[in-house]
């Protein structure tokens, strides 16, 4: 059990004094970005399902008719 306490330990340290950590102006701006790229992933799924399955649908009412 002392082995992952050490191991915890270490990782906390090395965390705190080998990690380079990024100026918060830019943290905020690489947030606003991944923000707005996953908006726009969301919306391009989902335009992508839409024009499937009204394809789909489609096909079936060509194959029920």
């Amino acid at each position: 059990m002392s082995k992952v306490g050490n191991y915890i330990s270490e990782a906390f340290e090395e965390l705190r004094t080998n990690t380079t950590w990024p100026e918060w102006s830019e943290v905020q701006r690489l947030t606003i970005v991944v923000a707005v790229f996953s908006v726009l992933f969301a919306l391009a799924t989902w335009g992508v399902d839409e024009l499937f399955s009204r394809s789909i649908a489609g096909f079936f009412n060509l194959i029920k008719n």
